[in-house]
């Protein structure tokens, strides 16, 4: 098996954490080799970019952190060091302003990725950054180092350092499917799950032919005490949407552990149960269920579909307020991985040290999301990812100069 050059740090994954980490290196002095398995970089990242690219959020930091939840405290200094401020002057750095939504949301001006991309990559050609994909890294070597595989069949790589962005496994076909999991039996690894997804109910086939693919606006959906304003969108098999997934944990966590996930829908969130009550108490006279309810509650056809679809699973008619107000979805399944926005699981925080080293890989980091934390989406996923990025990064220069390089590895000239 052919020996390659060695290269003082070798990044695995071209994902924006993987690429934050090639830039940090390069900063600091030191020549990277990137490398991607699949045909061009970033592709996940240029997905994103399709809905507008939410890079961050504004709001205060501590709210921000919190957004992680049981990560919080580990993530917390890799954030800290890289904030939501720093990343916006960063964009600003490759000509990407930003600006900040109604919501709080961050985006860049062109609200698509790709001219990020592209003057993200000419930046890191003129560092010296190398990039080569369609090489897969295959493990590590028994002997030490990186068993790689390219077009020319297999190798092995000898860097003084290493970074890992693997990715999760959401949308495996644009690169990141997960398979890295097998490669540490000993690391400790999460199972990979879907986040920030849509969930699987049983739909009458009339209410699916009908309502599939139609949004649910200006509702509100709620669960074990948290209750989640914006909008839903009925699909064939389910329910997916933002209101939806930032209920996404904790309605997978329940079905886990139940079986069955029972959030609660507010068709009319702007309205009052008393209010919904009175005018629900008004005579129907000769209208049919659906034009009372639209006339009574302006609900659009969608809301009124979800209604009937209740008293024809056998909640009974006097309970109609209730079921505008708090109509029960019984949530059997979450989405598969495939259509998850992120993905919950992976590398445990508690493998990795302060600089984000394994502890039992001296001079391998890991970042992005391929570690073992989960955020709402909102411009949290991107924020962790760059942030984790660079932080590895720093630590791997950390690292190798405070340590002496491996036998026949290269120097480090500080």
């Amino acid at each position: 098996m052919q020996t390659k050059p060695p290269s003082p740090i070798a990044v695995i994954g071209a994902g924006p954490a993987g690429l934050m980490a090639a830039e940090t290196v390069a900063a600091a002095g030191l020549p990277v080799l990137v490398l991607e398995r699949m045909p061009s970089v970033a592709r996940k990242f240029l997905m994103a970019g399709r809905g507008g690219l939410n890079m961050t959020h504004s709001e205060p930091l501590a709210d921000l952190l919190g957004r992680y939840g049981a990560a919080t405290a580990r993530l917390a200094p890799a954030i800290e060091a890289f904030p939501p401020a720093a990343l916006a002057a960063w964009s600003a750095t490759l000509g990407q302003e930003v600006f900040t939504g109604s919501s709080g949301r961050v985006f860049p001006r062109a609200l698509k990725a790709s001219p990020l991309l592209r003057a993200w990559l000419a930046r890191l050609a003129s560092q010296g950054v190398e990039i080569r994909t369609r090489h897969r890294w295959l493990g590590f070597a028994p002997e030490g180092g990186l068993r790689v595989e390219g077009p020319d069949g297999e190798s092995l790589l000898r860097p003084a350092a290493t970074i890992l962005a693997l990715g999760g496994a959401s949308w495996p076909r644009l690169g990141s499917d997960g398979g890295w999991t097998g490669l540490f039996p000993g690391d400790g690894v999460a199972p990979l799950r879907p986040a920030n997804c849509g969930f699987r109910l049983v739909w009458s086939p009339h209410f699916a032919e009908r309502f599939a693919g139609t949004p649910l606006k200006r509702i509100a959906l709620a669960f074990e005490g948290r209750t989640i304003r914006g909008e839903a969108m009925i699909t064939r098999e389910g329910i997916e949407g933002g209101a939806v997934y930032a209920l996404s944990a904790a309605l997978r966590e329940a079905i886990a552990e139940r079986g069955v996930a029972m959030p609660c829908l507010d068709l009319r969130p702007d309205l009052p149960a008393a209010e919904v009550g009175r005018r629900l108490s008004q005579p129907r006279r000769a209208q049919s269920l659906s034009t009372f309810l639209r006339k009574s509650l302006a609900l659009p056809p969608v809301a009124i579909g979800l209604v009937q679809e209740a008293l024809r699973g056998g909640m009974p008619a006097e309970r109609l307020p209730e079921l505008v107000k708090a109509l029960p979805l019984r949530l059997v399944a979450p989405q598969g991985l495939e259509r998850a926005i992120s993905t919950a699981g992976g590398l445990r925080l508690e493998a990795l040290d302060e600089r984000f080293m394994l502890r039992r890989h001296p001079g391998v980091f890991a970042a992005g999301e391929m570690l073992d934390w989960e955020a709402p989406t909102g411009g949290y996923l991107l924020q962790a990812c760059f942030s984790t990025g660079r932080a590895a990064a720093e630590g791997a220069v950390s690292w190798l100069r405070d340590t002496a390089p491996p036998p026949g590895g290269p120097r480090v000239i500080d």
